[in-house]
């Protein structure tokens, strides 16, 4: 992965004005961030990553003229032209579409919070190294909410795997090594190594290059939850 910076240099997006400014004053008086432009929209997103080449971009999913998913496809475009630039989406959607259409064409380098994560200061700044370096970050709250409800899928991947191969699929979410899963669920990390990789073969996740078997192991979920009808979704009205 990527060696990260000791201060990240960022650039956040976002048509409220509130929004930019609070998230500016949480990461700069963290000390572990430089935001290097504040802006409001998917064109002004793409001119200040091409003017400062920071390390990662903080965009919302959805932002002027459309207000539909620009803060993805800018992440798209960012990766395609900056693949060193980690890019972080904040969105108050927990719908799995959305997390599905930013991974479509990859996962390094992307992460997809749901805003009230900005709150947890560590949290996002844990997001912010990650994708920094590299890697993937998938909000726990999309994934919990949708993994508690996996009995109503009866064609459900995940209903291959036991309820500890679930518990250690929560933990992969949140970015944790298996060394920290071990600890969390109170297990070896040899066991949990056993764990990750029934989950793997049971999902049929192979090794591809720019892509994290871990991300995808959750990916594979939200997919098949994503197609599912919507009164079969979590939160859909009865």
């Amino acid at each position: 992965m990527t060696e990260v910076a000791a201060v990240l240099r960022v650039v956040i997006a976002d048509d409220s004005y509130l929004v930019r400014e609070g998230t500016r004053r949480l990461l700069e008086d963290s000390g572990r961030v430089e935001v290097v432009a504040a802006v409001a929209d998917g064109e002004e997103l793409l001119a200040a990553v091409r003017t400062t080449r920071p390390d990662v971009v903080i965009t919302d999913i959805r932002m002027p003229p459309g207000h539909a998913t620009e803060g993805i496809a800018a992440a798209h475009a960012i990766r395609a032209e900056f693949p060193r630039i980690g890019v972080v989406v904040l969105s108050q959607y927990s719908d799995a579409d959305y997390a599905v259409e930013l991974f479509a064409q990859g996962t390094a380098g992307l992460g997809y919070l749901l805003k009230a994560a900005v709150g947890d200061l560590d949290d996002l700044l844990r997001a912010l190294v990650e994708v920094a370096k590299g890697g993937s970050v998938v909000d726990p709250g999309v994934v919990e909410r949708l993994v508690d409800q996996r009995a109503v899928q009866a064609e459900s991947p995940l209903r291959r795997l036991g309820p500890r191969e679930l518990d250690v699929l929560r933990e992969m979410a949140e970015g944790r090594t298996n060394a920290a899963i071990g600890a969390a669920l109170h297990l070896s990390e040899s066991t949990i190594e056993k764990h990750v990789n029934t989950i793997f073969n049971s999902l049929g996740l192979s090794e591809e290059p720019g892509t994290s078997r871990r991300v995808a192991a959750v990916l594979s979920y939200l997919r098949n939850m994503s197609m599912s009808p919507a009164q079969d979704r979590p939160g859909a009205p009865r």
